[in-house]
C-alpha cells in the first residue's frame, strides 16, 4: 500500500493536533483515537511538548501500532501511526 501522496506527506484517515498539550495528555489522545479507528487506517498526530517523541514512540512500540512516519519539522512533532491488527 503507498501511503505517500504528493509532496512527500503521508495520506492519513484521521489527525489530532495536540499542540501545546504536556505529556501524557499526547499519549493519551492518541491511545482514544486510536481506538476509534478501523484496523489499517493511519492517524495522523502534530505535537508540540519536547518529551512527546520519546512518549510517541514508547507507546508504538508497547501497544504494536507501526510508526509509519516521524519528522520533527520547525518545532513541531509529526507521527503518522497506523492502527494495528486486532487479535
Amino acid at each position: 500500500m503507498d501511503r505517500m501522496s504528493e509532496g512527500n506527506n503521508y495520506k492519513f484517515d484521521n489527525e489530532q493536533d495536540l499542540s501545546g498539550l504536556d505529556c501524557p495528555l499526547p499519549t493519551l489522545r492518541i491511545k482514544a483515537a486510536l481506538a476509534r479507528m478501523v484496523a489499517g487506517e493511519v492517524l495522523k498526530v502534530t505535537a508540540t511538548h519536547p518529551d512527546s517523541s520519546k512518549e510517541i514512540h514508547t507507546f508504538c512500540k508497547q501497544t504494536g501500532h507501526p510508526m509509519i512516519h516521524s519528522s520533527e519539522p520547525f518545532g513541531q512533532y509529526l507521527f503518522w501511526i497506523e492502527k494495528k491488527e486486532s487479535v
